[in-house]
């Protein structure tokens, strides 16, 4: 039986076929050091990476492709972003919504003399935007969000946010991880000055492969060093972007799936996709309510939501479920704290080791749908007759 893959927010899985071929390609073809050396090879990697920046920079609306900074991941991107604006004696503020690729680099700070303030959701997974202006004060250097929740979907009114945080000159950084592929994301509109992204969930590329999008005026303090492939003999790293957070060799195979995970999205466009995985994520909610001893979070209204859904069998740890539903039902999701222990902890559900979650991505199908459903309604219903 086929794997029925409901793990997209973690990793978007399977690809669109033309990633796969791009990747292929590009690597056998051109799979050298892109961009530094004269001969044909190079220079074609080259320009493919620097097309790559500028796709991504038109993407997010941001100023100047020579600001759009490859990394790793998000996870990288984030803390390139909150160890290059945070200095001992600053204050930053982040919500309980967040990732611990938020959560850890911050707390890491906190113990070197930064202060952190953290703003709690609502009942329905929303952070209020007066709650964040409530907690800025003189030293306050920056405001990071989590703009989608990979616990609970809700997307975050980052352009309000974004007006608060322009009002009072306060650096404006959002977690795009989720959200990037899923929702538009307009930096001049929303008031962005920072971008955190990642290739492999929603922008449909591979592992590996992430950065960020700087808008002008925003200068990330240098915290490592390394070879840039340009002015050789300068002992410092370079100040100018994209060079300034970049080090050493670009992960070429990464960036050219990218390219083609982004090309995909733009050619069947965004809120194309975005509707069809939220009419699938209105079609799994729907169902799930109607199983008794199913506990669902944060879901009564999807309306500013991504196609995340987490929820618990009463009576049964969130691990057994998932494994019930991997062994009986081959279907794949992910169990457990979604390493933003926060949201569980204001959710009551970190005393029961957290929860199901399923990713609906855009390669799932109404059937997909219905035999998760199908197979949750068994579980509970075993749960019961054993009870």
């Amino acid at each position: 039986m086929k794997i029925i893959y409901l793990d997209n927010g973690a990793t978007s899985y399977p690809k669109p076929e033309e990633v796969y071929k791009f990747m292929d390609y590009f690597y056998r073809n051109f799979g050298v050091n892109p961009g530094r050396s004269g001969y044909d090879l190079c220079l074609e990697a080259g320009e493919m990476v620097e097309n790559t920046r500028k796709m991504l920079t038109d993407f997010f609306n941001g100023d100047h492709p020579n600001r759009l900074c490859f990394g790793y991941n998000s996870t990288d991107a984030l803390n390139l972003i909150i160890a290059g604006l945070l200095e001992p004696g600053d204050h930053a503020i982040t919500s309980t919504i967040e990732h611990n690729s938020v959560l850890r680099p911050l707390y890491h700070l906190s113990l070197k003399g930064v202060e952190v303030d953290y703003v709690p959701f609502d009942h329905q997974g929303f952070v209020h935007p007066e709650d964040i202006e409530k907690k800025i004060k003189k030293n306050t250097k920056l405001v990071i969000i989590n703009h989608a929740s990979n616990v609970i979907g809700t997307v975050q009114p980052i352009e309000e946010i974004g007006k608060i945080c322009r009002k009072h000159r306060v650096t404006f950084a959002i977690d795009a991880s989720q959200s990037a592929g899923k929702v538009p994301i307009d930096m001049k509109k929303m008031n962005i000055d920072v971008v955190a992204f990642t290739g492999h969930k929603s922008l449909l590329g591979p592992t590996g492969i992430g950065g960020l999008c700087v808008a002008e005026g925003v200068d990330i303090k240098i915290t490592r060093a390394g070879g840039t492939g340009v002015r050789s003999a300068q002992r410092t790293h370079l100040e100018e972007y994209p060079y300034r957070l970049e080090y050493g060799t670009h992960n070429l195979v990464g960036i050219a799936g990218l390219h083609a995970g982004l090309k995909w999205i733009l050619e069947k466009g965004l809120e194309n996709i975005h509707q069809h995985e939220m009419k699938l994520t209105r079609k799994l909610v729907e169902g799930l309510k109607k199983i008794e001893g199913v506990n669902l979070y944060c879901q009564d209204d999807l309306t500013n939501h991504i196609s995340v859904v987490s929820f618990n069998i009463e009576g049964i740890e969130a691990q057994d479920v998932g494994i019930r539903l991997d062994v009986d039902y081959n279907i794949a999701c992910r169990t457990g704290l979604h390493c933003a222990p926060l949201v569980h902890e204001q959710l009551g559900t970190d005393k029961i080791k957290g929860a199901v979650r399923f990713g609906i991505g855009p390669f799932n199908t109404e059937e997909h749908i219905e035999a998760a459903i199908n197979a949750v309604e068994e579980i509970a219903e075993f749960r019961k007759k054993k009870r």
